[in-house]
């Protein structure tokens, strides 16, 4: 089985798998319009490829059958301000004064 692998410009991190190239007819429009411009950024047999990165193959294979895509959402960023008010005693966000 063929993917191919598409980027956004608008949020890193961010990929739409989908069966074959330039084929985004399953992809709901309102998704579509979201991701914006899709950019190839390769084609991967899957049968050739044990793992994908941050991706689970089973999981990609059963949506890409399924849906007929599969958006890969990039993992969820640290908040740094909230580790470093941990670090030094404090709650995670400061207390609000009205």
């Amino acid at each position: 089985m063929l993917c191919a692998v598409y980027k956004t410009r608008k949020k890193d991190g961010m990929y739409l798998y989908v069966p074959k190239k330039d084929h985004f007819e399953d992809v709901p429009e309102p998704l579509m319009a979201k991701f914006g411009r899709p950019e190839l950024v390769t084609i991967i047999a899957l049968e050739k490829r044990e793992k994908l990165g941050l991706v689970d193959k089973q999981k990609l294979i059963n949506e890409l059958n399924e849906k007929g895509f599969y958006l890969q959402m990039p993992p969820k960023e640290d908040d740094l301000l909230e580790q470093h008010r941990e670090s030094l005693g404090l709650s995670k966000t400061p207390d609000k004064k009205f």
